[in-house]
């Protein structure tokens, strides 16, 4: 896993004091970084417009112009002139090796065409709502057909991601080179359509130098950890006993019972009230909770329930994935102390779940916005309990630190998914996996087997994303 900050500023003073490294040094390194990669992956006969704002952003987009003059067509424009001291030595540089400066006028979609376009006009201290003019221009290079690359942060993503919502114009990456470390605000919901790939660019240092300690981190595949089997002398009983509570909606967890079972737990049991269901040959049922079960799963499609049964399951001393319905119940409020759980709420139910914590009473768009910053209150609260926000890129909670899935895709945005992920869950819950190891590589495997599948994206179906499991 990767490391994610909130800021870098202290980052890059650290280089000044700690390393001898001026502003200047590492300006040329992030302005390298985007020359290297442009070089990488275009020829020398593509055009190039590069947009730069007022600040060491825009500075680094001037000494890029720089780089690239001489070896491609490159034409900087610089809707609202230089105002830092950095940004005005570079104009002087790039000016001294006759990069073309293109005026509004000659900015004109209409009759300006570009192989590539770089995005250097706002960094990732942005702090304001774009002016009118700002956002005329997003919008002008959004409609391009240029291969679009961001500097630092795509422009109009702001500190504060609260403030998105103000800023509805937003430079569409295919790729963003970030500068010296990953950032916070490239994976809230709302812009990940706007991101694209993202690339560290060394400013100077190797990151293992450049980052200090930190409280959010990226996960990557090789934090997957599957349940593969190594021992040749087992039985059933050495992999775990999964107990799924069914509700109402009986597809839920009979969904949830499926991907437990594919995702290596030894024994899994349905329990409910129902009588005679055509279960599956292998998902045996109970009217109770056997003695050796080790996990239970619990919530998906619950509906009307027993008030005296439920809460007598939640305070079992058993491992336990909670989901959907329960999150709108004060009965939640039984195991928010405990430990060894998971809940897994999407946005609304991560809403209604604040409220009965008395954390917060805000609507999704405002959760949506605001995403880490509402988890961290979760996890300030409750620091023992594993909670997983569903969404574009899931977030897990844990002991006052994040962990971000940025593997998310539309792909998954269908019924069922979030019942298979319970299950997985639960299956690792239950052949002994903490609770935080088991919502870690359950998301991994998740959302990875989704973007395995090789049929049009809108048309996954629960089994399917169990096959997809099967061949991780």
């Amino acid at each position: 896993m990767k490391k994610v900050f909130d800021e870098v500023a202290t980052l890059d003073k650290k280089c000044y004091d700690k390393y001898g490294l001026s502003e200047d040094i590492l300006m040329e390194h992030a302005a390298t970084a985007m020359l290297n990669f442009i070089e990488s992956n275009f020829d020398t006969d593509k055009s190039v417009l590069i947009v730069s704002g007022v600040g060491n952003n825009g500075a680094d987009g001037i000494a890029l112009a720089r780089l690239l003059q001489g070896g491609y067509s490159v034409n900087l424009y610089l809707p609202f002139g230089v105002k830092s001291e950095m940004a005005k030595l570079q104009l002087k540089r790039a000016q001294l090796t006759s990069v073309n400066i293109i005026d509004d006028n000659q900015f004109n979609i209409q009759h300006a065409t570009y192989n590539i376009i770089v995005d250097c006009l706002f960094g990732s201290g942005l702090s304001r709502p774009l002016n009118d003019k700002a956002t005329e221009i997003i919008e002008i290079l959004n409609a391009m057909d240029g291969y679009k690359i961001a500097c630092d942060i795509p422009s109009g993503i702001l500190k504060d991601p609260s403030l998105v919502a103000y800023n509805p114009s937003l430079f569409k990456a295919e790729t963003t080179i970030t500068m010296g470390a990953l950032k916070t605000q490239t994976f809230g919901d709302m812009v990940k359509d706007f991101v694209g790939d993202i690339i560290v660019a060394n400013l100077g240092v190797q990151r293992e130098l450049y980052e200090n300690e930190a409280n959010n981190f990226l996960l990557e595949k090789s934090d997957m950890k599957l349940p593969v089997r190594k021992s040749l002398s087992t039985h059933k009983g050495n992999f775990g006993h999964l107990v799924v509570i069914l509700g109402d909606k009986i597809g839920a967890g009979l969904l949830c019972s499926e991907a437990g079972f594919a995702f290596g737990a030894g024994l899994v049991t349905t329990t409910g009230h129902q009588d005679n269901l055509m279960l599956p040959h292998h998902i045996m049922q109970s009217h109770s909770i056997p003695k050796n079960a080790t996990a239970i799963a619990i919530g998906m499609g619950l509906g009307n329930h027993d008030n005296d049964e439920i809460n007598q399951i939640l305070k079992t001393n058993i491992a336990k994935v909670i989901d959907a319905d329960l999150f709108h119940d004060r009965k939640i409020l039984t195991v928010l102390n405990s430990d060894n759980v998971v809940l897994t709420p999407h946005a609304k139910e991560f809403c209604s779940l604040l409220k009965i914590c008395d954390i917060a009473q805000i609507d999704v768009n405002e959760l949506q916005n605001n995403r880490f910053k509402y988890l961290k209150a979760f996890n300030e609260k409750y620091p023992n309990i594993v909670l997983l926000l569903k969404g574009a890129n899931t977030l897990i909670g844990y002991q006052n630190k994040i962990y971000i899935n940025s593997y998310g895709s539309s792909v998954l945005s269908k019924g069922g998914s979030g019942d298979i992920l319970s299950g997985m869950i639960g299956s690792l819950l239950a052949q002994g996996y903490s609770a935080l190891d088991s919502a870690v590589t359950a998301t991994l495997a998740h959302s990875i087997a989704a973007l395995n599948y090789s049929k049009n994206n809108y048309s996954l179906t629960p089994e399917d994303l169990i096959e997809e499991i099967k061949k991780l």
